[in-house]
C-alpha cells in the first residue's frame, strides 16, 4: 500500500512529538520514585482517566471487536464481558477507593498492607512480583510481533540509501522501531511522560474514530445494511440459542459462529457473567490499571477516575468499531471474502476487516491520522505496561532487599535500567517465540483463572493469610498453564470458559489448605488493614475487635448499596456502548431508548454513588 506524503508527515510528526514530550518533562519525573512511577500523586483524576482509557484502546482488541460486530451485530456488545469490561464498574463503585486508601506504589507492596511483613507475607509478595513480571514480558513479546505485523501492512517494505543501498523494513524491524520509540519516552519521562503522551494519543484516536463513524453514517444507508444482515442482527437481546442465519447473503459467516462456540448463547452468557463477576471482585491485576488508581490524589478521585474511563473510552471507540464494521459489511458483500482470506490458515479471517476498510475506503489525511492513532493506541498500551513493571523490580526487590538506604536518584537510575531490561527481555521473547498467541493465551488464562479466587478472598475473608494467598495463586497459575493440554470439548463452551471452573476449584483448594494448615494472621494486623481499607465481607471477628479497641470506629462501606450501584453501573456502561452503534446503524428509536436508559442510570448513580463518595 502506497501512503501519500501527508499521511507519512502525520505519522512521523506524531512519533517525534511523543519523544519531545518525554525529554521535556524528564526533570520533573526524575525527582523521586513517587514522581517516576505515580506522577507524585499530583495529576488530576480526569487526566489519569483519559490515560487509562488510552491504554485500553489497543489495536488488537479493536480488530477483534470489529470482527464481532461484523458477525454478531449488536449482540456482540455482550461478548467483551469475557474480559470483563464491566470490571471498571466494580472499581468505580468501591474497589478503587479500597485500593487507594493503602497509599502504596505497587500491587506487591499492597500485599504488605493486607498480610503484614512476616514470612508468609513475603511469600505472597514474591508470587505477585513473579506474576506481574511474567505477564508484562509475555505481553511485550506479543506486542512486538503485533505492532510489527500491523505496521508492515501499511508502511514501506524497504528504503533506499545511497550509502547502504536497499534497506529492508521487515515486521521485526518495525517492531524494534515502535517499541524502541515507546521505551525512549517512557524511560525519560516515567509516569508523567506516559500519561501526557497517552492524552495526546487519545485525542488523535478520538478525532480519527469520530471521523470514521461520520464517514460510515453518510456513506452507508440503514437500508443497505438491513438488506445484507440477518433479521436478528440489530437486536441486542437474545434467546437460548442464536437465531442469526447468514445463509443467502454471507453463508461463510455461519461457519465463524459455529467455530466460536457461541451458539448456545444463554449458557455462554451465564458462564461469562459468573467468570466476569469473580474476576471483577478480585480487583485490578498488577498492571497499568492498578497503577492509575494508585497515582490518584485521593480515594474519591480514584473512584471518579475509574468511572470516567467508561465515559471516555466506549463512545469514541465504538464509533470506530461500528463504522469500520458496516463499511466492511457493504464492501465485502460486493466483492466477496477474498480480501480477508487467510491463505496460511485456509480460512476467512474476520479480524482482517479493519485493515481492509482502512486501505480501501479512508481518504488521504484521515488515513494517516487513523494509522497514527492506531499506532498510538498500541504504543499507549505498551508504554503503560512498561512503566508499571519496573516498579516491582526497583521498589519491591532492590529497595526492599538490596539497598534500602540508597538515594532517590539512585532508585530513579535503577528504574531506567529496569525499564531497559524489561523491554530487552520482552523483545527477545518476541524474536525467539513463534507461537506468541499461545503464550499470550496462557498468560490471560493465568490472569483470569489463577489470579481470581486468591484475590477475591484477600478482600472479603479475614481468615486468608499469606500462605493461603501464595498457594492459591501458585496452584491456580500452575493449573492454568497445564489445562490447555486437557481436552474439554465435551463441554458446550469455549475452551477458556470450560476450564475456568476447574482452575477456580484448584486455586480455592490451595487457598484453604494454605490458610487452615498454618496459623491465622495476627489480629492486630487484620484490625489495622480493616480500619485503613474498610472493606465489607466476612470480617466480623475483626470488626468486633476494631470496635472494642475504638468504640467510635464506623465502617461506612455498604454491601447492599455497592451491589445496587454495580448493577446500575453495568446497565449504564452497556447503554453507553449501544449509543454509537445505533447512531451509525441509523436505528434512532433504539438510539433514543439507549439514551433514556443512560440518563436514568446516570441520575441513580449521581444520587446513590457520587453523592456518597468519601474523602479519605
Amino acid at each position: 500500500m502506497q501512503l501519500q506524503a501527508i499521511d507519512i508527515v502525520i505519522i512521523v510528526g506524531y512519533l517525534i512529538l511523543t519523544i519531545i514530550i518525554g525529554f521535556y518533562i524528564s526533570k520533573r519525573a526524575s525527582a523521586n520514585m513517587e514522581s517516576y512511577f505515580l506522577g507524585g500523586n499530583s495529576m488530576p483524576w480526569y487526566i489519569l482517566g483519559i490515560s487509562n482509557a488510552s491504554g485500553m484502546f489497543d489495536i488488537t482488541g479493536t480488530m477483534w471487536l470489529v470482527a464481532l460486530i461484523f458477525v454478531y451485530g449488536v449482540k456482540s456488545i455482550w461478548i467483551p464481558w469475557l474480559w470483563p469490561v464491566f470490571n471498571q464498574i466494580f472499581l468505580m463503585v468501591f474497589l478503587s477507593m479500597w485500593l487507594r486508601r493503602s497509599n502504596v506504589m505497587t500491587g506487591a507492596e499492597w500485599i504488605n498492607t493486607r498480610f503484614g511483613d512476616r514470612k508468609d507475607a513475603k511469600f505472597a509478595n514474591i508470587i505477585v512480583i513473579v506474576f506481574a513480571l511474567v505477564s508484562v514480558i509475555g505481553f511485550l513479546a506479543y506486542a512486538f510481533q503485533g505492532i510489527g505485523k500491523f505496521s508492515y501492512t501499511f508502511l514501506p517494505h524497504s528504503i533506499e540509501s545511497s550509502a547502504f543501498g536497499t534497506i529492508p523494513l521487515t515486521p521485526n524491524v518495525y517492531g524494534l522501531i515502535f517499541i524502541g520509540i515507546t521505551a525512549i519516552y517512557v524511560i525519560k519521562g516515567g509516569m508523567y511522560s506516559v500519561v501526557l503522551t497517552e492524552v495526546l494519543q487519545f485525542a488523535i484516536m478520538t478525532i480519527a474514530s469520530i471521523s470514521v463513524g461520520v464517514i460510515a453514517i453518510f456513506s452507508v444507508s440503514p437500508e443497505t445494511i438491513q438488506a445484507i444482515v440477518p433479521d436478528d442482527w440489530h437486536n441486542i437481546f437474545f434467546g437460548w440459542k442464536l437465531t442469526m442465519d447468514w445463509q443467502g447473503t454471507m453463508a461463510s459467516v455461519n461457519d465463524k459462529i459455529v467455530s466460536d462456540g457461541y451458539e448456545l448463547f444463554t449458557f455462554f452468557f451465564v458462564m461469562m457473567v459468573f467468570k466476569g463477576v469473580l474476576v471483577s471482585l478480585a480487583g485490578p491485576a498488577p498492571n497499568y490499571d492498578m497503577q492509575r488508581v494508585l497515582a490518584t490524589k485521593s480515594p474519591k478521585e480514584a473512584a471518579m477516575m475509574s468511572g470516567f474511563v467508561t465515559v471516555a473510552l466506549f463512545f469514541p471507540r465504538y464509533m470506530l468499531i461500528a463504522g469500520i464494521a458496516v463499511m466492511g459489511l457493504v464492501g465485502l458483500h460486493e466483492v466477496g471474502f477474498d480480501p480477508i482470506y487467510n491463505a496460511a490458515e485456509s480460512a476467512t479471517d474476520f479480524e482482517l476487516v479493519l485493515p481492509y476498510v482502512i486501505k480501501t475506503y479512508l481518504p488521504v489525511g484521515l488515513l494517516g491520522l487513523l494509522l497514527a492513532g492506531l499506532l498510538a493506541a498500541f504504543m499507549s498500551t505498551v508504554a503503560a505496561t512498561v512503566n508499571a513493571a519496573p516498579a516491582y523490580l526497583v521498589n519491591d526487590i532492590y529497595k526492599k532487599y538490596i539497598r534500602p538506604d540508597a538515594t532517590e536518584k539512585t532508585y530513579v537510575r535503577m528504574s531506567y535500567l529496569a525499564t531497559i531490561a524489561i523491554v530487552i527481555i520482552g523483545v527477545t521473547f518476541g524474536y525467539a517465540t513463534d507461537s506468541i498467541n499461545q503464550v499470550t493465551q496462557w498468560i490471560v488464562n493465568a490472569l483470569f483463572g489463577g489470579y481470581a479466587i486468591a484475590n477475591v478472598l484477600k478482600w472479603y475473608w479475614w481468615r486468608l493469610n499469606g500462605y493461603g494467598y501464595f498457594w492459591g495463586m501458585a496452584t491456580g497459575i500452575a493449573a492454568s498453564l497445564l489445562l490447555p493440554y486437557v481436552d474439554v470439548s465435551f463441554i458446550p463452551l469455549t475452551p477458556d470458559l470450560a476450564k475456568f471452573p476447574i482452575m477456580l476449584i484448584i486455586s480455592l483448594i490451595g487457598c484453604l489448605a494454605g490458610s487452615y494448615l498454618t496459623a491465622p494472621q495476627p489480629m492486630a494486623e487484620l484490625v489495622e488493614f480493616y480500619k485503613t481499607v474498610r472493606p465489607w465481607g466476612f470480617w466480623k471477628p475483626v470488626h468486633d475487635q476494631a470496635v472494642a479497641e475504638d468504640p467510635g470506629f464506623v465502617n461506612h462501606s455498604s454491601f447492599r448499596r455497592d451491589m445496587v450501584n454495580v448493577l446500575v453501573g453495568i446497565v449504564w456502561q452497556t447503554s453507553i456502548i449501544t449509543l454509537p452503534v445505533y447512531l451509525i446503524l441509523g436505528k434512532y428509536v433504539y438510539l433514543f431508548a439507549g439514551l433514556a436508559v443512560t440518563v436514568l442510570a446516570s441520575w441513580v448513580l449521581k444520587r446513590n454513588w457520587y453523592d456518597k463518595l468519601e474523602e479519605n
